[in-house]
């Protein structure tokens, strides 16, 4: 049986971005954990998790070193700062809604 938790309480993040492309790094809070968001948070998880922005890919770089990855997300930001109406035109807030993405985790 297994149980869900949010990606928040394993893992912290911070986003940045260029032109239509945001960059969401997820670090582990404890080494541990590591595998665990390996086997779960995968390039298609994150693409589905940011299905409603439309991102036309989500590539994923492994830090094993550092215990973190980086999603590189394409077409995300409505056209980037200079082209989006968006409030956050940066994208920062999507490392927030990245965050609050449940994972499975062994009961």
């Amino acid at each position: 049986m297994s149980k869900t938790m949010p990606l928040y309480k394993l893992a912290h993040a911070r986003t940045g971005d260029k032109g239509n492309r945001s960059n969401i790094s997820v670090i582990a809070y404890r080494p541990e954990d590591f595998s665990l968001l390996q086997k779960e948070l995968t390039e298609e998880k994150i693409k589905s998790h940011f299905g409603f922005r439309s991102p036309s890919a989500v590539r994923r770089y492994e830090l094993p070193n550092l215990m973190a990855f980086n999603f590189v997300i394409d077409d995300v930001l409505d056209g980037g700062v200079n082209l989006s109406l968006n409030l956050d035109a940066h994208g920062k807030s999507l490392s927030y809604w990245l965050l609050a993405m449940e994972i499975n985790i062994d009961a």
